[in-house]
């Protein structure tokens, strides 16, 4: 699961949309971003196997950002980040909240076993990476149904489609170009450019959900 995490920032946007979407996008990718600098400082390790299929990533250690443990602990920080710093209802707060641990129940479906119950305990994982045309079409398909329900919530409220639609054409072409790019020669290097992704993704997300509002007539 790479870009298909963010079919929960969509859909939450259009349950809750007093968060604002770069909010959203953000919590969903907010236990990778925090995998990437951990990656790149050499506290989470990871390697590459060409010959697995869907993914070569090997990820050997990755306590503090996807044991299920951190993971919660990272989504409570997240609700109460949004809620202290922006200001949010606690509704939206937690909504968000939500989002950042939907993060990994969707790595769990993906996943080989690789995420730890507790700290240095069993690992789980569906593997769903090792059925590849399963997975593409799950995480596209996800993407395709949160965005036609954020994109109804948009008209619904007199704006524009096409913000939404652009996204997820973004979303869907750095998908392909993650499954195009070859496997990096260093995994800092993959942690670097992981991170300006995700942080790419964010920006993106904050620049498409503003605008004037257009009430219909």
């Amino acid at each position: 699961m790479f870009v298909g995490h963010n079919a929960a920032a969509l859909a939450a946007k259009a349950a809750e949309p007093r968060a604002p979407l770069w909010t959203y996008v953000a919590a969903a990718q907010l236990i990778d971003i925090g995998w990437s600098a951990l990656v790149v400082a050499g506290v989470e390790r990871l390697s590459f196997d060409p010959s697995l299929p869907g993914s070569a990533l090997v990820l050997e250690h990755m306590p503090w950002t996807h044991s299920l443990p951190a993971a919660l602990l990272w989504s409570l920080a997240g609700a109460l980040a949004v809620r202290g710093l922006l200001k949010l209802p606690w509704r939206a707060a937690i909504m968000v909240g939500l989002v950042v641990f939907s993060h990994w129940l969707t790595d769990l479906l993906v996943h080989r076993p690789d995420l730890a119950l507790w700290p240095g305990g069993t690992k789980v994982g569906l593997g769903l990476w090792n059925l590849p045309v399963v997975e593409q079409a799950g995480e596209i398909g996800l993407i395709a149904l949160a965005a036609i329900a954020w994109t109804a919530g948009r008209k619904a409220a007199g704006r524009h489609a096409w913000p939404a639609a652009l996204f997820v054409a973004i979303l869907l072409l750095v998908q392909i170009v993650a499954m195009l790019t070859p496997i990096p020669a260093s995994t800092t290097g993959f942690g670097v450019n992981a991170l300006a992704v995700y942080l790419a993704l964010t920006a993106i997300a904050w620049l498409v959900d503003r605008g004037p509002r257009e009430r219909r007539a």
